[in-house]
């Protein structure tokens, strides 16, 4: 790994991150500040989380911690999704996006054990 860019979880935050924005332009005016502004919000903190960890990396626990917080924003995501998904999309579902961002979440997860139990750090 010779940046946060190989890592398989940045890649797809990224990705899902664009996904989300775009589908979150569709949605009703009143929303876009609303409920659109805030899972914007959350799915970019997911992958800005991911990079300032890994520049930190060289300290096991600050990676860890910034890993954390994208699981964290992972988890929001998914919750402000299936809102969305229940009061805008009833009758076009956005399931998909929504199992995407539970794979992210499992993905990250994995992540967050393997360097706890096989990170090198210098402190």
């Amino acid at each position: 790994m010779s940046s946060y860019r190989d890592l398989e979880i940045y890649q797809l935050s990224y990705n899902l991150a664009k996904e989300v924005y775009y589908m979150t332009m569709k949605l009703p005016k009143h929303e876009l500040y609303e409920q659109g502004s805030q899972v914007r919000r959350s799915t970019q903190s997911i992958k800005d989380n991911i990079t300032e960890g890994y520049g930190r990396r060289r300290y096991k626990a600050e990676f860890v911690r910034f890993l954390v917080f994208a699981h964290s924003s992972c988890d929001e995501a998914t919750s402000q999704l299936n809102m969305i998904n229940d009061i805008h999309f009833v009758s076009n579902p956005i399931n998909e996006l929504i199992e995407s961002y539970e794979v992210l979440g499992s993905k990250i997860y994995r992540f967050i054990k393997y360097v706890e139990d096989n990170w090198k750090s210098e402190k």
